[in-house]
């Protein structure tokens, strides 16, 4: 079962998308649960998220997300893309997507210390 927390709603969102995605993984059968963590990201280029965390399929979560940007007419962020190498660093990085419905609009970067309880940061963004 996969986990994820670099994924995103447009701030103001948050609680009514998250509602909709467990309904509507709940009527499809689906194994997913998603829960917000009072967490705020601030981008340059794409205004406030609100971070939420999953459990369950990654498969379901992103046609789910995608689904919700559509629906709600919103922006999110699409997580969990790690980088391809595979260094031993002191932080661990992670790769977004900002979409709105099926068009990416643009990239992120995560960051967070390995060590401590700490809380992703973007470390740069990119528009396309």
């Amino acid at each position: 079962m996969a986990i994820s927390e670099t994924f995103g709603i447009e701030k103001g969102y948050g609680e009514e998308v998250i509602t909709w995605l467990n309904g509507q993984a709940k009527s499809q059968g689906a194994k997913l649960e998603a829960r917000l963590y009072d967490y705020y990201i601030t981008t340059k280029n794409f205004g406030d998220f609100e971070m939420f965390s999953w459990m369950g399929d990654v498969q379901i979560a992103r046609k789910l997300i995608i689904k919700a940007s559509k629906r709600f007419k919103i922006k999110v962020i699409e997580g969990g893309y790690k980088p391809k190498e595979r260094v031993l660093r002191m932080k661990k990085f992670d790769f977004a997507k900002v979409k709105r419905g099926n068009k990416t609009i643009g990239q992120l970067e995560f960051v967070v210390s390995r060590f401590g309880n700490n809380q992703w940061e973007i470390q740069s963004e990119e528009r396309h």
